[in-house]
């Protein structure tokens, strides 16, 4: 360590408090904070307070702390492992550290750093896993980001994994030698099929996954995980398809998904670009299938990175179906799909009471056709109906809805790039829909909202879609033609 990096002045450790006795002396907020604090674990609490607040009462009741309800004296820290004088007095407190000293005891002043032995960090508890973040009592608000931060990476079942994999040790010693195999199993034992199968909460699962693993002697095995990428703000991405792409060996993504989003995955991953965009498409489908299927069959951890939902209009039936045939493990991760998106960008109810209670997701195309598609008459009886990659053929969908009987002054709602920092949002009706298809400067995928429900959306940040008459008229030539 360099001579010019600073010293740690309060050393983190672990200490053992399983049935050992953590005395709390106060009666309000501060003594409370510390119990729950210390609830988390297996000391034995006991808690000083002559006059206990009402929620430090009922938190005592309600976990079986030991009360000792007297005013503080030296004695009621006899045979206690740690202390914390929590009484908001700074004499009280100095006295209760004078005390413990002369004990020998470690003591935490709450708030009064220069008087503590110990600092208690932020915690992430995935027990036995534990993170602990400190500051030296520095910066005491900057420890609970980081440990929000911290949570948000940690998979729930990380304890529960923790707890199986204890009971793998003596087995993995025996029959797998020191070094590499050992190694691999554990490896493959925290990210692999263990894991995956703790994480949906199937134990049973994860122990065959353990087994079979062990059987193998940690030999890797390939796995494909379709994992929506949300509509293309980095923060929808969800937890666990961060943690994936961290994980994943290689990503395969599509095109619409923003490179800020692939680059929060694993940095030295593999990148293969698959995406579909009108007019080029770098890889056929069944050019994707075979890849995945050939990359889990290599033992890869695959992320199939698509934009939004991946069982909504992302072709995630032909994937799994060839995953499926070929043997090759598969999982599916949900993702916001552009729907959800463009409605939270216009504050629009989907649904609304007594207005609408259905919705439909379709593509444009399926009304390109001489037969309306079954879910046209949902949109008739007040279905709100989203419309995907519908800007090419807005004239379309426009004429054919309003043939079939739908209001030509029904609401629209129109987001390029939903959720995404240069989102660009438009208002209108039906009968302004097919100045859509005219709109070249629109680069970004466009989502269409149709319906009544539409009339109660945030239209303050939106531009009009188009002028009326000249809508009405494009309608018209349409119906002539």
């Amino acid at each position: 360590m360099s001579s010019s990096e600073p010293k740690i002045n309060a050393f983190p450790i672990f200490m053992k408090v399983k049935n050992r006795v953590v005395a709390i002396v106060g009666n309000g907020e501060e003594a409370l904070a510390k119990a729950r604090l210390m609830g988390q674990s297996s000391a034995s609490i006991r808690i000083v307070s002559d006059a206990p607040g009402p929620e430090l009462a009922a938190w005592i009741a309600a976990n079986g702390a030991a009360h000792l309800a007297s005013s503080y004296q030296a004695e009621t820290l006899a045979g206690a492992a740690l202390v914390f004088a929590a009484t908001g007095d700074e004499t009280l407190d100095r006295r209760i550290v004078a005390d413990a000293h002369a004990a020998g005891l470690c003591v935490n002043a709450v708030d009064r750093p220069e008087l503590c032995d110990f600092f208690t960090p932020a915690l992430v508890n995935r027990a036995p896993v534990v993170v602990a973040i400190g500051t030296e009592g520095a910066a005491p608000v900057l420890a609970q980001q980081i440990r929000s931060r911290i949570d948000r990476m940690l998979s729930p079942s990380l304890g529960r994994l923790a707890t199986l994999a204890s009971s793998y040790r003596a087995a993995v010693e025996r029959i797998l030698p020191k070094g590499t195999a050992r190694r691999a199993y554990w490896t493959e034992f925290f990210a692999g099929a263990p894991a995956r199968a703790m994480e949906i909460g199937h134990y049973d699962d994860a122990v065959a996954a353990a087994d079979e693993l062990l059987a193998r002697q940690g030999a890797t095995v390939g796995h494909v995980a379709l994992v929506g990428a949300g509509p293309g703000a980095e923060d929808l991405l969800t937890l666990r398809a961060h943690r994936l792409m961290m994980e994943a060996d290689v990503i395969v993504h599509d095109a619409l998904v923003p490179e800020a989003v692939i680059a929060m995955g694993r940095r030295d991953a593999e990148r293969i670009p698959v995406g579909k965009r009108k007019g080029c498409h770098s890889k056929s489908q069944s050019e994707i299938n075979d890849l995945l299927v050939a990359l889990g069959r290599d033992g890869r951890r695959v992320v199939r990175l698509k934009s939004g939902d991946p069982l909504v209009f992302g072709r995630a039936g032909e994937e799994m179906a060839a995953l499926r045939d070929a043997g090759v493990s598969y999982e599916i991760v949900p993702g916001v799909t552009a729907a959800f998106a463009a409605a939270a960008d216009f504050e629009l109810p989907l649904t609304l009471r007594g207005v609408s209670s259905s919705m439909v997701f379709t593509t444009g195309h399926d009304l390109k056709g001489d037969v309306l598609p079954d879910w046209a008459s949902l949109a008739i009886g007040g279905a709100t109906v989203a419309v995907y990659m519908g800007r090419s053929i807005a004239a379309d969908v426009a004429t054919r809805l309003i043939e079939a009987g739908l209001s030509p002054d029904t609401a629209v709602a129109v987001v390029e790039n939903a959720s995404r920092a240069e989102k660009r949002l438009f208002h209108g009706t039906l009968a302004d829909l097919p100045a859509l298809q005219d709109r070249d400067d629109l680069s970004g995928p466009v989502m269409t909202i149709i319906g009544d429900a539409v009339a109660g959306a945030n239209f303050t940040r939106s531009r009009a879609l188009a002028a009326p008459r000249r809508a009405a008229a494009a309608l018209a030539a349409g119906a002539d033609a």
